[in-house]
């Protein structure tokens, strides 16, 4: 699928136009200069043309400090990526210097460029067409992102320059969505950047520097996964911006996006409340989860350091007991390709399917070793189960009245099927119903 991308100073409107193109609010927009300072993806559509909207960091030519460097780069992969870039520039402030210094640098990419002046419903703004000529870019299509003025121009003018862009080769593949959620400054964005070989992601040592999620794809031999970075979770006490709100939201939106989530846990600090909210949060929306534990280099080590880590995560998260556990460092690259193969693994479980007949076998053997405890002079009976549902597995299993099947028993039974298949790292439902019901 061919790809667009958003380029232009701080806060002059890209986070907007790209939410009304892929028509949905995905990216944060905020009236803070520098708030989206991650590239961030989204498939949109545009009278029957699919492509894919890149919405990019603020850049500034001129800035100096960590950020802007690093935005830079993200703006450079953005335009490796794109056949056709949006310059977009704020038609209330007016040219800018940087403005004339982005033009000049978009100019050198050969790319396809298409200028366009934000804010064109404000004021005098349509008076001042004629003076963007100067970034030698041709024509400016004049604007408002927030109103949808001139919207259709754009885009008809972007699907003429991608269709009349080279073709690449054009593509489905399915691949394994694996969501790295946890605290600020567990090291997500830094073990996705050691598994892909290449900065995507900000990485710095400054607590909340990703704020939005992010994309990466990483195909190993047969093997396609789709990582997706999220911002770190504060507790909500110390959730002072509105950038911070959007971010929770978005962490939970990119759960819920996921096949597997690796939960990552800092080892210099353990587990934590915050950690077991979040990948509590998966095990609720039935996602498969993997254990991470980072920066295990930085641990001393005696022959039972392994073993007291793992008791305290269990004892921690109880309800996850069926996640694997790997201690990994993002920084050494220890343990990753250990990781690939986990999630891998985990992802065929999240998937498996099992006979109808094998199933009743199991269940079958575990009420005669353990019968469902009576009540009230009436016993409750199992007659049959059946699987109705994959990711996650999830089984139907039909009694005489459900109100006799007990939690415990109920879990006595999971704990059986686990015992036969594993499932490791995939949570199973099992839905007890009365034979006689029709809803299924």
């Amino acid at each position: 699928m061919k790809t667009i991308c958003i380029v232009g100073r701080p806060n002059v409107g890209k986070s907007t136009l790209f939410n009304k193109i892929v028509g949905s609010r995905v990216a944060i927009t905020e009236n803070t200069p520098g708030v989206t300072r991650d590239r961030i993806y989204a498939d949109a559509n545009w009278l029957g043309r699919d492509f894919t909207v890149i919405d990019t960091g603020g850049l500034d030519p001129s800035g100096q400090d960590e950020f802007m460097e690093n935005i830079r780069a993200q703006v450079d992969i953005a335009i490796d990526t794109a056949q056709v870039i949006i310059f977009l520039v704020d038609g209330l402030v007016g040219l800018t210097q940087a403005d004339i210094e982005i033009g000049k640098m978009l100019f050198r990419s050969k790319k396809k460029i298409i200028l366009a002046v934000n804010k064109a419903d404000s004021k005098g703004v349509l008076e001042t067409e004629y003076d963007y000529y100067e970034l030698g870019l041709g024509h400016p299509y004049m604007i408002s992102a927030e109103n949808s003025l001139g919207l259709g121009d754009l885009l008809d003018k972007v699907i003429e320059d991608l269709d009349a862009s080279p073709e690449e080769e054009d593509y489905e593949d399915e691949r394994i969505k694996v969501a790295f959620i946890g605290r600020p400054n567990v090291g997500k964005s830094s073990t996705i950047n050691k598994l892909i070989g290449q900065n995507r992601s900000i990485v710095t040592d400054i607590p909340g520097t990703t704020r939005d999620s992010i994309d990466s794809k990483l195909d190993k031999g047969d093997s396609k996964f789709l990582f997706i970075d999220t911002a770190g979770l504060r507790k909500k006490n110390k959730i002072f911006e509105n950038v911070e709100r959007y971010s929770v939201v978005r962490t939970l939106a990119s759960i819920e996006r996921a096949d597997v989530c690796i939960g990552m846990i800092d080892a210099s600090v353990g587990v934590t409340e915050q950690d077991s909210k979040i990948i509590g949060y998966a095990h609720d929306q039935g996602k498969a989860i993997i254990i991470a534990v980072n920066k295990w280099d930085l641990i001393e080590k005696d022959n039972t350091t392994v073993k007291t880590f793992e008791e305290e995560i269990r004892a921690e998260l109880p309800f996850a007991l069926y996640a694997p556990i790997i201690f990994i460092s993002a920084q050494t690259g220890q343990r990753l390709d250990n990781l690939l193969n986990l999630i891998e693994g985990v992802n065929e479980n999240y998937n498996m399917r099992i006979q109808t007949g094998v199933l009743n076998d199991i269940i079958n053997k575990a009420v005669l070793m353990n019968q469902p405890r009576a009540d009230k002079g009436r016993q409750g009976k199992i007659y049959y189960g059946a699987q109705v549902s994959v990711r996650p597995p999830t089984f139907v299993i039909f009694v005489n009245d459900k109100d006799l099947i007990h939690f415990s028993y109920v879990r006595y039974l999971e704990n059986e099927i686990r015992k036969n298949f594993g499932f490791e790292g995939t949570p199973i439902h099992l839905i007890i119903r009365n034979r006689n019901d029709k809803d299924m």
